[in-house]
């Protein structure tokens, strides 16, 4: 069977599971949307956003891309965050990195990976490596200095978020929305929060697994 023929089964499979489960669902879907939270996580296939958090349809608004990265200069990522604060009103933001991520494994080193646009988007994982260097060369073993610069990247797109007039000027007329930086452990299918934004109040990292 080939692959999209297989999508294509998959889903009405699905479908159908949903309807005998709760018959309103599509119904109520094709009304409109009103997702608690705006999901920026990575691309990467081992991470499924809705199936980690066992969400249902409606329940977040999502962006991924490589490595996870709140990219402000970029229209289609800016759109998502304005639609996502502006016109849903979410009441968080989560910013998921995740363990064993290749694209901060690439970002390690200042070798470029021979694809252009992959090298410019994650020049800025480069620059938090570099101003942690002294850290991160403290950790021997490769895979923790791994998740710890994941770790870094999701707390640099937490002040990157926090500081965007987009989010200062909603949090000053309706304090809103709380954004949350998490790692998922790959190893566990755990999530971890490391670190929350409410306001202008930084809570302190999380070690506990949620």
């Amino acid at each position: 069977m080939r692959f999209v023929e297989r999508l294509l089964l998959e889903n009405q499979a699905w479908s159908d599971e949903i309807k005998n489960r709760d018959p309103s669902m599509f119904d109520r879907l094709r009304t409109g949307q009103s997702p608690e939270v705006l999901w920026i996580g990575c691309s990467d296939s081992r991470v499924p956003a809705e199936q980690l958090c066992n969400t249902s349809p409606g329940e977040m608004f999502i962006h991924r891309n490589v490595a996870n990265r709140v990219c402000i200069h970029e229209t289609g990522f800016m759109s998502v965050l304005e639609y996502a604060v502006a016109v849903l009103k979410v009441n968080h933001i989560v910013v998921c990195g995740h363990h064993c991520c290749g694209g901060v494994r690439a970002a390690m080193t200042d070798e470029n990976t021979g694809l252009s646009h992959l090298d410019e988007h994650l020049e800025a994982i480069r620059n938090v490596r570099r101003m942690n260097t002294d850290e991160l060369e403290r950790i021997a073993d490769d895979a923790e200095r791994l998740d710890r610069l994941v770790e870094l990247n999701v707390a640099d797109q937490i002040e990157t978020l926090s500081n965007l007039p987009l989010i200062q000027e909603h949090w000053s007329r309706h304090q809103r929305p709380t954004i949350h930086g998490m790692v998922y452990a790959l190893e566990t299918g755990r999530l971890r929060e490391i670190q929350r934004w409410e306001g202008n109040r930084h809570a302190p990292a999380l070690a506990a697994a949620v």
